[in-house]
């Protein structure tokens, strides 16, 4: 990792020369309050004796000059002294309206405490009250009544080299609650925040978006403070012309930027990315990103069991958005590694929803597209129970998937069926929030005598019990199949090459890396996964695998990628916003580039006294 000094200054970089370089003094045209009030270049008490000179800032600020580590342990203090986690979620947001870095710096250092609380479950929570809790817009608000606004209302964040990434949401399918509307601006603003705070994509090169389509939230239609629009989600051919308007003035205007579909419903997300897929950088983390976690984590579970990919027979119970995504990169990887064509490596693989199993002689009402691939031909299973215990007796899988959002739906005699069969079964309950979990980890343990390689989809404390090689207590830790430890880093190996698209094989060079990096594979009563804490760390190991992946297939096109696996990770890293404060050198307005006028995503940076 690059090093830096007390003043924020890396030492001994390469790279310096980059465009994305974070090393050096940031150059600054901003003085006096307007430069208090700009979050990206806020220091707070922090300000040197020079920048309060060279800014006019005497007068503005007490008199002592303080460290970020002092100020990380006030805003903690503050923090700690909130009442419940969705106090803490605003506390956040506001910190974050005020500047940036200290709010970056207060989560890296207490990354494992405010996780769940910045992202799943707490901004599920914040989500729902958006309305409610409003002080201040953020983001792009599209409006599907208004199309031919859309280049204009985007083009307010800047000019086309301005934007490095994108994450819009239609607020269909939020975070296991469902129609959210245009509160959905916030799963965007937190999916951001977790790229800048996972992956170093710098916070002010990054666009929110909102498409506001209407909600069939009838709690939302109901009340009277809710913001957007108050109306029954327009659908079909009007929605998709929003879709493709957005995506055509998004690459028209920011040709250089990556977009990340986030929380579409599941009639939507597979034929979004589907159809701009071939034709753009883009990402869909509840389809892609779901998958390739959760493969990485089979991956690495799979080492411990001596297994390979051929071997797996996977039930999935719930076939949404997540529960195909999954299926198809797990099929995906199958065919790859072993040559097979995905028709024969989805045989390995049984969806279960609703209905029971999905088979072949289900209809358009019940079955959609993306679930076809995966429908077992119904001449199987006449007269076979098709309920999730009936086809774990028959299939007898390895492993078990939950993403059915529905609470404890893997009862103990579910679970002692699967380890009736297997020795080591793999069973992770993915759905989102805590309280819509399959099955908590403390059951499952109990209920398989602790010989249960489980993840989870949200944090779970360690649970302790008699599962030593001679009957002595010990304690597993739970790992978190969570997508942040994957699709920062898809995205920051995205944004740096400059990929013209995001191919299978980066997709599975992600995974890999994600996978060689899990606790497991060096002790088996060690999480599947590497942490939360340890993310920045996996980041660079995934942007790495996929840039190299992008390189060998032809559509990186950033020029002078290094070839050495050591100048790679240097240059990666290099170009990684961190959370430190780098000197601020004045230049006068004439002289100033768009950043050092504070332009840098201009709508979402309005002084603190101008919210709503």
């Amino acid at each position: 990792m690059s090093k830096r000094s007390q003043d924020g200054q890396k030492r001994g970089s390469r790279f310096g020369h980059l465009p994305l370089s974070t090393s050096g003094p940031l150059e600054c045209a901003l003085k006096s309050t307007v430069l208090l009030n700009h979050p990206f270049f806020n220091k707070g008490s922090a300000f040197t004796s020079e920048e309060r000179r060279d800014f006019g800032l005497h007068g503005l600020l007490p008199q002592s000059i303080q460290t970020l580590e002092q100020q990380v342990q006030r805003a903690y203090e503050q923090y700690s002294k909130q009442p419940d986690d969705l106090a803490k979620n605003t506390f956040l947001t506001s910190m974050k309206e005020q500047n940036e870095v200290l709010y970056f710096k207060l989560l890296h250092d207490h990354l494992g405490e405010m996780f769940s609380v910045v992202y799943t479950p707490t901004e599920g929570d914040a989500i729902q009250n958006y309305s409610r809790v409003f002080r201040r817009p953020e983001g792009v608000f599209l409006n599907i009544h208004d199309i031919d606004r859309v280049s204009h209302d985007l083009a307010q964040w800047g000019r086309s080299e301005d934007i490095d990434y994108i994450v819009v949401t239609d607020g269909e399918e939020i975070l296991g609650i469902g129609d959210q509307g245009c509160g959905g601006i916030l799963i965007s603003i937190a999916k951001l925040v977790l790229t800048t705070l996972c992956a170093g994509i710098h916070p002010n090169r990054v666009l929110p978006v909102v498409l506001d389509c209407g909600t069939d939230n009838e709690n939302l239609l109901n009340d009277p403070l809710y913001l957007g629009l108050r109306e029954k989600r327009v659908r079909g051919e009007q929605y998709d012309k929003l879709v493709d308007t957005f995506v055509r003035s998004a690459r028209e205007l920011y040709p250089k930027a990556y977009i990340h579909f986030e929380d579409f419903g599941i009639h939507n997300a597979r034929r979004i990315l589907d159809k701009y897929r071939p034709q753009i950088p883009c990402f869909n983390d509840d389809v892609q990103g779901t998958g390739c976690v959760t493969l990485a984590a089979i991956m690495a579970a799979l080492h411990v069991t001596k297994q390979k990919l051929k071997d797996l027979r996977i039930v999935i119970f719930g076939a949404g958005t997540a529960g195909v995504g999954i299926s198809d990169q797990i099929r995906d990887a199958i065919a790859t590694e072993e040559g097979i064509s995905k028709e024969d490596a989805a045989k390995q693989i049984w969806l279960v929803d609703k209905p029971g199993l999905l088979t072949t002689d289900m209809d358009d009402t019940q079955i959609s597209s993306a679930q076809k691939a995966f429908a077992r031909p119904k001449e199987e299973w006449e007269g076979k129970k098709t309920n999730l215990l009936g086809v774990i007796h028959e299939v007898k899988p390895n492993v078990l998937i939950g993403t059915s959002t529905v609470p404890n739906s893997f009862t103990e005699e579910i679970v002692r069926a699967m380890a009736s069969h297997v020795d080591r079964p793999i069973i992770f309950p993915l759905s989102n929030p805590t309280r819509l979990h399959e099955a908590i980890p403390s059951d499952l343990l109990n209920w398989t005598d602790g010989k249960v390689l489980v993840s989870t989809g949200s944090p779970f404390k360690p649970v302790k019990g008699p599962w030593g090689t001679d009957g002595s207590e010990v304690e597993i830790e739970i790992a978190e199949c969570n997508n942040s430890v994957v699709f920062p880093g898809i995205g920051l190996g995205g944004v740096l090459s400059r990929a013209s698209h995001v191919t299978d094989k980066m997709l599975l060079a992600a995974v890999q890396g994600v996978a060689e990096l899990g606790p497991a594979l060096k002790d088996d009563k060690a999480p599947l996964l590497p942490g939360v804490g340890a993310v920045r760390d996996v980041s660079v190991r995934v942007a790495r695998k996929v840039i190299q992946a992008a390189v060998k297939e032809g559509v990186a096109t950033e020029k002078e990628i290094p070839d050495d696996e050591g100048d790679l990770d240097e240059w990666i890293r290099e170009q990684m916003w961190d959370p430190v404060y780098r000197p601020l050198k004045f230049v006068e307005k004439e002289d100033a580039s768009r950043e050092a006028k504070g332009e840098m995503r201009v709508v979402g940076s309005l002084p603190d006294n101008r919210r709503g």
